[in-house]
């Protein structure tokens, strides 16, 4: 029977993707690990790598082929012993049931904030091993091993699509393992969803603008992602709005000097680097705000893992600089150079950008003021900084010139409370109008 090569999800959000480029044509050995494809996500394009060894039997989707969902067949393998005549059939039932029970897994809970993510060819918890009537699916070189070992195949779980055993199941396998019993996981009703509004029609929008010059942008996986994603998080998570103002005469001071006394080791600082940090600090000290919500509980986190919003062509990425609370203000600055860099090639790994429980939103250097900016699910909060100005404050009796930058923070009120929320940012602030308290 020939191997199925599913559209893999190699991400925890994606949904659909590019067919960028087949790496392999119709008739070629492939073994176990080859990289068989190239797969454009909303975020990234991403090697994919096969599972399984045998010969391409037929590529069912071409390459360039945008909007493949996930676990739609992508292509036939053929094991071990079979020719074309196998194909015959082959994948019209199959590609039908992947659709169905894709719905039906559920999405995966928000990551620690050490935990990076892993393509689906690796997959989460893999099913059961499928069976034909008393036959189990396994690649010709898993039963090739398992023989060699004296491993009984129905004994072993499959992490290949829909349960395949594979190369690796097999050789991780312990000798005489049972089959393990699914544990039962108490599971908590869903609740009831929002009602939605319905999505404009494109072509009566387009009616109404009938005798004005256009042009029509289609929009691709990254900005459906953004319109998705946004959208849900300002149907769904209840926003509240903290301001301040900061003084930023000493650190602009601070920063100058630690410059001066870093520019042989070609180190420069910017304003973001210490509100990263300051940031990290913060929600060290006031832990109950390190948290994210995961639909019937909060997950709270010991380590100050902070995403930083970086803008590209088209839309946006938020890095995450994890441990920031722990690095250096130079360590940190490095790492966001680096991060947002390879952010604007595209060339982040999904472990790079996802995850954190905080987000710093930096629009100061466009010279927007202030804004309030919508919260990342699952994040609990994001802070919006806005441009340092000099304007005229009260110092005891005096009216002097100071540069002053607002700051305001957006709060998920399901994991932050109002009072929660003012103490984080009595937290912040001092750090950036103190700056020597970070290097404590």
């Amino acid at each position: 029977m020939p191997i199925e090569i599913l559209m893999p999800a190699l991400s925890p959000t994606m949904e659909e993707g590019t067919l960028a480029k087949w790496n392999v044509k119709e008739g070629d050995t492939v073994s176990s690990g080859d990289v068989i494809a190239e797969i454009e996500t909303d975020k990234a394009t991403m090697e994919f790598e096969a599972i399984d060894e045998g010969v391409v039997g037929k590529i069912v989707v071409p390459e360039g082929t945008e909007g493949v969902k996930v676990n739609s067949l992508i292509a036939l393998m053929l094991e071990e012993g079979e020719d074309a005549s196998a194909l015959e059939g082959a994948g019209s039932g199959s590609a039908p049931k992947a659709k169905e029970e894709a719905p039906k897994q559920e999405a995966p809970a928000p990551a620690s904030s050490d935990a990076a993510a892993v393509p689906a060819a690796a997959g989460s918890a893999p099913p059961a091993p499928e069976k034909d009537g008393d036959r189990v699916f396994a690649s010709p070189l898993a039963r090739r091993i398992a023989a060699e070992k004296g491993l009984d195949l129905a004994a072993i779980k499959g992490s290949g699509p829909r349960g395949r055993i594979v190369r690796a199941d097999v050789e991780n396998a312990k000798p005489g393992a049972k089959p393990e019993a699914a544990a039962a996981a108490p599971v908590a009703a869903p609740a009831p969803s929002p009602a939605k509004a319905e999505p404009a029609d494109a072509s009566a929008v387009a009616k109404m603008y009938e005798g004005r010059a256009f042009e029509e942008v289609k929009l691709d996986g990254m900005r459906r992602t953004i319109a998705a994603r946004l959208t849900e998080a300002k149907q769904t998570i209840p926003h509240f709005y903290l301001r301040r103002e900061v003084k930023l005469d000493a650190l602009l001071a601070f920063r100058a000097q630690l410059n001066k006394s870093l520019e042989g080791r070609g180190v420069k600082l910017s304003v973001n680097d210490f509100i990263i940090k300051a940031s990290a600090i913060a929600l060290q000290q006031v832990p109950d705000c390190n948290a994210v919500w995961a639909g019937d509980r909060v997950l709270k986190f010991q380590r100050s893992d902070v995403a930083v919003a970086v803008a590209i062509p088209g839309g946006l990425f938020t890095p995450v600089i994890k441990d920031a609370d722990q690095k250096t203000l130079s360590a940190i600055s490095a790492e966001m150079k680096d991060l947002a860099t390879r952010a604007r090639e595209k060339k982040l790994a999904p472990h790079e950008y996802q995850g954190g429980s905080f987000a710093v939103s930096n629009l100061g250097m466009m010279g927007i003021e202030n804004f309030d900016a919508v919260i990342n699910p699952p994040h609990g909060s994001i802070l919006a900084v806005g441009a340092g100005l000099r304007k005229p404050v009260v110092e005891g009796d005096q009216i002097v010139p100071a540069t002053v930058m607002s700051v305001t923070l957006s709060v998920d009120h399901r994991v932050i409370d109002g009072a929660l929320g003012a103490e984080f940012l009595q937290a912040f602030v001092p750090l950036l109008e103190d700056p020597m308290a970070m290097l404590a």
